[in-house]
């Protein structure tokens, strides 16, 4: 990530935008603030950087952008997207050390506050998973719809925690309470990422349509048969 880094603030310097013209201007601006700040901000700059570099960097720049492209940390989430389809094999394990607990056990459960969706409402389930040395989980979800549609919440300042693949042009950025996020439109492999950073191939199944987006050092992912409106709509409605 630090080289990945290195080469887009170098990068930034190639960044020419008459429309809008503020864009590179706030993202070198978080480029080079002090280091405590611009961490935070880190995915969110990349985000902005990458997108901007797939519209304006020359030919002689075009393979560092598939490069980039291809393969991008967002929220601790890892994007791998790929020309060809990809599709897991055998039947999906859940998470480590699933359980399902009440609303109020779940909020014992983490170390970050578990938001609802006023758009959605109380969950039908609640599931927490990942328990660390101490007992505290890594990720809470809420599941509705017979658990058709389901938002993951996961501490954001933890590395990875979900490994995607999918196929181009499936995946674009998006806006949620106007910072970077990442609808993935259609269906793709998910699979978890445990805490050494490996990624447990046999948790991989067939995701549906997803928003991921990050608030106040949470990471949020949203699944389900909704259409891009539809899923900002409930993630900008988080309570």
């Amino acid at each position: 990530m630090a080289d990945l880094e290195r080469e887009l603030r170098d990068l930034s310097a190639w960044l020419e935008t008459p429309d809008p013209p503020d864009v590179s201007a706030r993202v070198r601006a978080q480029l080079f603030e002090p280091a405590p700040r611009r961490r935070r901000w880190r995915p969110f700059v990349a985000a902005a950087l990458v997108a901007l570099l797939l519209l304006l960097l020359p030919p002689g720049r075009a393979a560092l952008a598939d490069a980039v492209a291809g393969l991008l940390r967002f929220a601790g989430v890892t994007v791998v997207t790929s020309s060809e389809p990809v599709v897991p094999t055998g039947t999906p394990s859940p998470l480590p050390s699933l359980r399902a607990v009440t609303l109020d056990e779940a909020q014992r459960a983490v170390r970050f506050p578990v938001r609802l969706p006023v758009k959605l409402g109380p969950p039908e389930r609640v599931l927490v998973a990942d328990p660390d040395g101490t007992g505290a989980c890594r990720v809470a979800t809420l599941l509705y719809r017979s658990g058709a549609l389901r938002i993951d919440a996961f501490d954001g300042s933890l590395d990875l925690a979900f490994h995607k693949q999918t196929s181009r042009p499936a995946s674009e950025w998006v806006q949620v309470d106007g910072d970077f996020a990442i609808w993935v439109g259609g269906p793709h492999v998910l699979s978890y990422v445990d805490r050494a950073g490996e990624v447990r191939q046999e948790t991989a199944r067939l995701a549906a349509s997803t928003l991921i987006w990050q608030e106040a050092g949470v990471s949020y992912r949203l699944e389900g048969d909704l259409t891009k409106l539809e899923a900002i709509e409930i993630a900008e409605s988080l309570d």
